[in-house]
């Protein structure tokens, strides 16, 4: 890589980053913002809620919007509009008004990661595509592990000072417009729109891709939403106790999605989608029967691994397998499956904890990790043999 290359990944690992660190800055944040802002615990749930909500809503219809008019016009819009929206929340005089502001910055992140997902996919080929994926990656989860612990630093100051923190994306976005390429290249003639979106699905390896992006962030969120009620109620963890400890996965990710093209060069495709889902299973699986703090810690890890053998190589495939005349729109809805499994996983495993136990809760969950595991190599001679 040269090094406007090499600048240029670089500002697209930072979209990358504001993208995935938006809605994990505010998490420590939300009890600090309950007696200023003259609401409950409950209802400050929504500030995440409602942000969320917005961005699952509108990153199919921005998909939809890239394929038509291009990526930089979507993606330099939406920067300034979660940095502009995310200042304002600075300045919100009550919840429901932050709510408003919340949503608005919601669309913002909405263009964001899709378009530089599709962007590297349009940039990028073959193995270097994987090494510009794994780098993406890689920097989501350091954004994944370091957003809460910036928020939480900035709220020592007050509560609406991690606000601030999203202003950063509006000099970005000028930095961006400079230095990153208009990507697109199909025929603007050619493009239908939902139709042709929805028509992609009919490609078995387009459907498969976009399930496995449901199933690896539903298993993501069974370890980070009850992996800390087993530190809590087991070994005595404070909240952010808990929530350090769930910074080991985070360091295992970023470890193993950097050797994201090391791993794509040595072996196919389904052999790592079906040891990373493996290793997620066991170690979701094996959560329902820790005893000692070093095992949850082991198990953690175990998690982090197969997640950055996972993640890295899915950003990759749903590139690869994507008609370029949807391209973007097919990236959205692989993002937007994302929220759905973020926002399945407490529904579904919430009734069966209502009806049992933790014990219950994680080996369901492992259970659809051994059975993802299992259908990579039962399609693998369907999809994922080639590396075009």
């Amino acid at each position: 890589m040269g090094f406007m290359d090499k600048l240029v990944l670089f500002i697209i690992c930072l979209v990358a980053f504001f993208g995935m660190a938006g809605g994990a800055l505010m998490g420590p944040v939300l009890p600090s913002m309950v007696e200023p802002l003259n609401t409950s615990r409950e209802a400050v749930g929504w500030v995440l809620g409602v942000y969320t909500f917005s961005t699952a809503l509108f990153m199919v219809l921005l998909g939809v919007v890239t394929d038509k008019i291009g990526r930089k016009k979507v993606l330099i819009p939406c920067l300034l509009i979660n940095g502009v929206a995310g200042l304002a929340g600075y300045f919100a005089p009550n919840l429901p008004i932050l709510l408003v502001f919340r949503f608005i910055q919601g669309i913002g992140i909405a263009g964001m990661m899709p378009v530089v997902m599709t962007m590297i996919g349009e940039i990028y080929d073959g193995l270097e595509r994987v090494h510009a994926m794994g780098r993406m990656s890689m920097t989501t989860a350091v954004g994944s592990v370091s957003a809460p612990l910036i928020g939480g630093t900035l709220a020592v100051l007050g509560w609406n000072y991690p606000f601030l923190f999203y202003g950063l994306t509006i000099p970005l976005a000028f930095i961006a417009m400079l230095v990153l390429p208009e990507t697109m290249n199909a025929n603007p003639e050619q493009r239908t729109g939902f139709k042709n979106m929805f028509m992609s699905l009919k490609d078995i390896r387009v459907a498969y891709t976009v399930f496995l992006s449901f199933a690896v962030f539903f298993l993501l969120y069974t370890i980070v939403i009850y992996v800390p009620f087993i530190l809590k109620d087991n070994f005595g963890f404070t909240s952010q106790g808990a929530g350090l400890a769930l910074g080991v996965q985070g360091a295992s990710m970023v470890i193993f999605a950097s050797q994201a093209k090391r791993l794509a060069s040595k072996y196919p495709k389904y052999t790592i989608l079906g040891i990373g889902f493996t290793l997620l299973g066991i170690a979701v699986v094996g959560m329902s029967g820790v005893y000692s703090i070093p095992q949850v810690f082991m198990l953690l890890l175990v998690f982090g691994v197969g997640f950055g053998m996972v993640q890295p190589l899915l950003n990759t495939l749903v590139t690869q397998v994507a008609p370029n005349d949807a391209m973007g729109s097919v990236v959205s809805l692989f993002n937007t499956m994302k929220y759905i499994g973020q926002t399945a996983a407490p529904a579904v495993l919430g009734v069966i904890l209502l009806n049992s136990n933790l014990v219950v809760v994680f080996i369901s969950s492992g259970l659809l990790g051994f059975c993802v595991a299992i259908s990579t190599y039962i399609m693998k001679h369907k999809i994922y043999t080639t590396d075009t």
